[in-house]
């Protein structure tokens, strides 16, 4: 059994369920129990719960620095993980702790904070449950500004330029993973943006902003995804641009995971 997981190596040839190759297809959301599907910008849970039984152990902390909908802490409670998650804005906050409360496990401690990930205090966090270190960091950031998330100045979705929003994407990896226990992993879902008739390779932007910091990169998974909010029932017309232009429509994004060697 590995020191990172709950997997027995004997029993492999009865995990099916487990993905082990690096392009995931996935046919659709599960929006089971309290996933729900319609918060803007929310993923799959499917990738979390992948992540999880692959990298933690029962009982493991998670931390989530852009919680969102909580799709990451429903996950990891359904594991049997603990789980803290942080996010800026206060409704999106109270929203997902009601979609928590209705899975709520006896065995399981989760916490949610308001805050911005790149200077709340996670150490105070961590202190009022009596843990010193996590066990992984699930990240799933805002593609810089394909979709806004609020009018905040300090959602990184608001950054003006490419820069800005990776010297803030690089500062809350600095706050969160500084507590990541030794060979301990953490992954980054992202995908990539097209503007100015260009491919902007955000997602590789992001995978450098780990590898700077040392990190050891283990997967390059390719996740794919089909008809999105924005849109929605409108696949003739992207397909007719695409055709008629000089581009191919994103069916893809990345999940990146890292393992921290130093």
């Amino acid at each position: 059994m590995a020191k990172y997981n709950d997997l027995d190596p004997k029993k492999w040839k009865e995990y099916s369920d487990i993905n082990t190759d690096s392009l995931w297809l996935i046919e659709k959301r599960d929006n089971s129990g309290a996933h729900s599907g319609d918060y803007h910008g929310n993923f799959v849970p499917q990738i979390p719960h992948q992540l999880f039984t692959r990298y933690t152990k029962k009982g493991d902390w998670i931390l989530d620095p852009f919680m969102g909908s909580g799709t990451s802490l429903i996950e990891a409670q359904r594991l049997g993980r603990n789980s803290i998650g942080i996010d800026l804005q206060p409704d999106v906050v109270q929203e997902a702790e009601e979609r928590i409360r209705t899975e709520q496990r006896k065995n399981c401690i989760v916490r949610t904070v308001t805050g911005d990930s790149r200077t709340v205090n996670i150490e105070e966090v961590m202190s009022s449950v009596g843990i010193d270190k996590l066990q992984f960091v699930m990240m799933h950031p805002p593609y810089w500004d394909i979709i806004k998330f609020s009018d905040n100045e300090k959602d990184l979705s608001n950054t003006s330029t490419l820069d800005e929003f990776l010297e803030s994407f690089g500062k809350v990896i600095d706050n969160s993973t500084k507590y990541l226990e030794k060979n301990r992993y953490c992954a980054c879902v992202i995908g990539d943006k097209y503007a100015n008739s260009q491919v902007i390779p955000l997602g590789f932007y992001c995978m450098n902003q780990f590898m700077e910091r040392g990190f050891l990169l283990k997967a390059i998974l390719v996740k794919n995804f089909g008809e999105t909010k924005g849109k929605a029932n409108q696949q003739g017309i992207w397909r007719y641009r695409a055709i008629t232009n000089d581009f191919y429509i994103f069916k893809h994004e990345y999940i990146f995971v890292f393992k921290k060697v130093k």
